[in-house]
């Protein structure tokens, strides 16, 4: 069981400044299975990859690997960054709290584990062929992660930078 949004660091932020815009370093993972299909976990009904906000005192990496767990169950033995991404335009949240993304790209390269379809932040999980990946009933599917696949697709061991 994760910590509560209202006990995060940044929920305890957002209880200070309210909506203004805020840095926050995030982690994404792309996790695979070995027939090639990629992980994706839906959260407030929207399909997406495991990804999440850092703790204080906590490193980027420990990140990645609690957010992974808290999300699908699974255990990252070991991962690769192969982006990071800064400087995007600001976006706001269902809560009209907003924030500009500073996020790290993982792709993790061994895990163990049985792979949860529902947890505390989670209802559901699936590997999915990047090409059937799923989209949402209203046809969402963020532009981001589109990004993020391309960036996944051409990345050639030189970190990406955005």
């Amino acid at each position: 069981m994760g910590i509560s949004y209202q006990d995060s660091y940044v929920g305890q932020l957002r209880k200070l400044v309210g909506h203004t815009p805020l840095i926050v370093p995030s982690i994404r993972a792309i996790i695979s299975n070995d027939a090639g299909k990629v992980l994706f976990i839906k959260v407030n009904g929207r399909w997406g990859m495991p990804a999440g906000s850092i703790e204080l005192g906590e490193s980027i990496y420990e990140t990645l690997k609690r957010e992974v767990k808290e999300e699908t169950g699974l255990e990252v033995v070991s991962a690769t960054l192969i982006a990071i991404y800064t400087g995007k335009p600001v976006v706001e949240n269902k809560f009209y709290d907003k924030y500009q993304t500073f996020e790290f790209l993982f792709k993790v390269d061994s895990w163990v584990g049985e792979l949860l379809r529902r947890t505390d932040e989670t209802t559901d999980a699936e590997f999915f062929d990047i090409d059937a990946r799923p989209v949402d009933r209203d046809g969402y599917w963020g532009e981001h992660f589109t990004e993020v696949f391309e960036d996944y697709y051409k990345y050639n061991g030189t970190l990406i930078l955005k």
